[in-house]
């Protein structure tokens, strides 16, 4: 735990925003929060710019502006984007088949199986039938066999559950049988450059911009035994329900999903500090970005699609991605409460947003990116340090502290 004194919160917030700040500066005094950036734009303007904390504990970098941090699942909100302004452009339709734009996709059942239906996790492509290494992703011909013989879980479309890393591939390569460039790469020219949003999901090893790249640090195995595991074990939540599912139930969706390729292998969250590791698109996990460019890449969408003169898409594109397109009170395999609008994450009222037109995606262990087209606002959080728990209470607390600032909570 950080004493008080020597937390030094760089940024500013905008009047009437104070209370975030001390909610920010909370997270390192109380919550163990190592290095940190919270950034937030409201009807176009930017009301938050926080930074705290240092990006490594060996050389106790700090952690400034423009730190990246890889976001894991934050990703697959980005990736949502890049089918959303696919649709926009009219080259796919959420309600046909996969299988109309992936021709050899039609096995194993999948037949029917609809674009929006995979996006909203209710594919039941929860495990491939192989040993995926995230290397294998430089071969996407070989990878593009081995989903095509993926065989669902259940029946694609009559339930829900979250194809945590499995949904990366998938959408990865429909997205590529579609506008025939890779989704990073798309996402690069159409989105990250215009907006000038530091985000990158493939990391060239020989960029500069690996000096401002923060290291993931999972929690420690004193921390696992002594306070992770009691809890996990005994507890009563959606959380610790879903750790014993991941740990204790092997066949579980929850474990199948969470333990499907591509893997990361044996260096397991590590791995993703390596340079070559980040060269590689992982549509799932990978993006490398800073609270900014989360918050810039979402600051269109909670306007409509247009913002600083850069056109994301049309009012009418965003306009269906604020109501609920998919819904389970029990997700097969996260076991709580969730709901999906093509690829982006609508979750209970009490964890991102109170509003239920907001949609954007969280990532393992606590960052976060969303659009509030309700009230103009956009937000982006990253941060270094791993927590256990599918939602982390930093990344709570720092949402429901901005909504009490706008006078919602």
């Amino acid at each position: 735990m950080v004493a008080a004194s020597k937390v030094e919160i760089r940024g500013e917030v905008a009047a009437g925003f104070e209370g975030v700040r001390a909610e920010f500066e909370r997270n390192f005094v109380e919550r163990g929060e190592l290095g940190a950036s919270l950034f937030a734009t409201l009807r176009g303007e930017t009301v938050i710019d926080l930074s705290a904390g240092v990006m490594d504990r060996a050389s106790g970098r700090p952690w400034v502006r423009d730190t990246r941090a890889v976001v894991w699942s934050a990703t697959k909100g980005l990736v949502a984007m890049g089918f959303l302004i696919l649709t926009d452009r009219g080259l796919v339709d959420p309600d046909l088949a996969v299988a109309h734009y992936w021709p050899g996709f039609a096995r194993e059942g999948k037949e029917r199986l609809t674009v929006r239906q995979l996006l909203n996790h209710r594919g039941g492509l929860i495990h491939l039938p192989s040993s995926l290494k995230v290397e294998d992703l430089t071969r996407p011909e070989e990878v593009k066999e081995i989903l095509e013989r993926t065989q669902p879980a259940w029946k694609p479309g009559t339930n829900q559950g979250y194809h945590a890393i499995t949904w990366g591939s998938f959408a990865g390569e429909l997205f590529r049988q579609i506008a025939g460039v890779s989704v990073g790469q798309f996402l690069a020219s159409e989105v990250f450059g215009p907006l000038g949003a530091e985000t990158v999901i493939g990391l060239p090893v020989d960029s500069p911009i690996h000096a401002k790249v923060a290291d993931v640090i999972p929690f420690k195995k004193d921390d696992l035994f002594l306070r992770v595991i009691p809890e996990a074990l005994f507890g009563h939540t959606c959380e610790t329900r879903t750790f014993r599912n991941l740990v204790g139930r092997l066949k579980s969706e929850t474990s199948r999903a969470f333990r499907s390729g591509p893997s990361l292998g044996s260096r397991r969250l590590h791995a993703v500090n390596d340079p070559a590791i980040q060269a590689i698109e992982m549509p799932w996990c990978g993006a490398i970005t800073s609270a900014e460019g989360l918050a810039r890449c979402y600051t269109p969408l909670a306007l409509g699609g247009t913002w600083a003169g850069v056109k994301i898409c049309r009012p009418e594109t965003v306009e269906p991605i604020t109501k609920i397109q998919s819904w389970s009170g029990r997700d097969l395999v996260l076991q709580k409460p969730i709901g999906w609008s093509q690829g982006f994450s609508k979750d209970e009222a009490h964890i991102v947003s109170p509003r239920s037109e907001a949609f954007g995606h969280t990532g393992m262990g606590g960052s976060v990116g969303f659009a509030d087209p309700s009230t103009g606002l956009a937000l982006g959080y990253v941060m270094n340090r791993m927590d256990w728990r599918i939602r982390s209470p930093r990344c709570i607390a720092l949402c429901r502290s901005v909504y009490r600032a706008l006078g919602i909570l």
